[in-house]
């Protein structure tokens, strides 16, 4: 009865393990990684400042706070960079780790 207790515990928790590596996870995780620190929200990030400029409040300068993004526009950006934005390597970003940010930012259901 103990066994079974613990063999069910075990199993829920890599359960909750699993259901937090989702590609949507995956994609704030790889936004974390290399988007944050230039698209963060506030006054200290390059990324923000200059779509505060361009846009002049007529769409949020947080990128997490967009809902005009899709992920086709958010794999080019990536992939080739703009401005003083870099391009980011398949070495870097993956084409999946591509797939989850851009699912991420777009706030679109990940496929599974």
């Amino acid at each position: 009865m103990k066994s079974a207790l613990i063999a069910s515990l075990l199993i829920s928790m890599a359960g909750g393990a699993a259901a937090e590596d989702t590609p949507n996870t995956q994609g704030e995780q790889i936004y974390n990684k290399w988007c944050a620190a230039c698209h963060a929200a506030g006054d200290a990030y390059p990324g923000t400042l200059a779509l505060r400029a361009k846009y002049r409040g007529a769409v949020p300068d947080t990128l997490v706070e967009r809902r005009d993004l899709n992920p086709e526009l958010i794999k080019y950006y990536v992939r080739n960079g703009i401005s003083v934005m870099p391009f980011f390597r398949k070495t870097e970003i993956s084409d999946a780790e591509l797939d989850a940010l851009a699912n991420f930012l777009a706030k679109t259901p990940s496929a599974k």
